[in-house]
């Protein structure tokens, strides 16, 4: 009964990092390098935080790779209740990872670009400025490209949960609404921007209630065991 538990924890413990790493490059770094639209302002704003953009930078690689392992942990902790379903999960983490790293490798281009590492005088002030702004679009839409799989994986997982009879199944009922509410957000980013901007405040709610749950849960109680009977009249005797 301890190993499952244990197994829970660490996976709680590397989906905490996850949140923290995730939340610094993309709540904290982005917004103040990126202005959409404006090439002078994000070459000014990633000159001025040079330093930051590079942590930013090695915390999306770190994010990334404490992702999988989260997903490790817990395909092994879950696979014995549907194993084709675990793999699902596995690979759609294994998947946002991968365009994690890749949207970093553009940020970090940008950077050196920006900060002149990469000779870039022949586009002129103006021309290097452009491009610097492309290579940050790239990773900031490459990031909400990801989106959709850092959504897909929810819906596995709250399955999973569900049915393993160790998580509440409202929790695991909230995982899956938080998968499809990751899904609408992104293709509302993609295919009407404007109502994006209106409901992204809304699409954000369930992801915060959910994923955070799952941690704490994870952290808490690891997983819920019930003592089989026998046990459990033993211990009164």
């Amino acid at each position: 009964m301890s190993s499952p538990k244990r197994l829970a924890r660490i996976a709680g413990f590397l989906y905490l990092l996850v949140g923290i790493f995730g939340g610094f490059a993309e709540g904290y770094v982005e917004p103040k390098m990126y202005v959409a639209g404006n090439a002078a302002a994000t070459v000014g704003n990633i000159v001025t935080n040079a330093g930051l953009v590079r942590l930013g930078v090695v915390a999306d690689l770190l994010d990334a790779t404490f992702f999988v392992f989260v997903a490790l942990a817990l395909y092994v902790l879950l696979k014995h209740v549907h194993k084709s379903v675990a793999r699902a999960m596995l690979v759609f983490v294994m998947l946002a990872a991968g365009i994690t790293c890749v949207a970093a490798v553009f940020e970090f281009e940008a950077l050196r670009v920006a900060t002149g590492a990469v000779d870039m005088g022949a586009l002129g002030v103006s021309g290097s400025s452009a491009m610097v702004l492309l290579l940050v679009d790239l990773q900031h839409y490459g990031l909400l490209a990801a989106q959709i799989f850092f959504g897909l994986w929810l819906a596995p997982l709250g399955y999973l949960a569900y049915r393993s009879g160790w998580f509440p199944k409202a929790l695991g009922i909230v995982l899956v609404a938080a998968a499809a509410s990751y899904i609408v957000d992104l293709l509302a980013a993609f295919l009407a921007p404007d109502v994006a901007r209106s409901i992204h405040g809304f699409a954000t709610i369930l992801p915060a209630i959910a994923e955070p749950a799952m941690v704490l849960y994870l952290l808490v109680i690891g997983v819920w065991i019930k003592q089989p009977k026998s046990e459990r009249v033993l211990a009164v005797a």
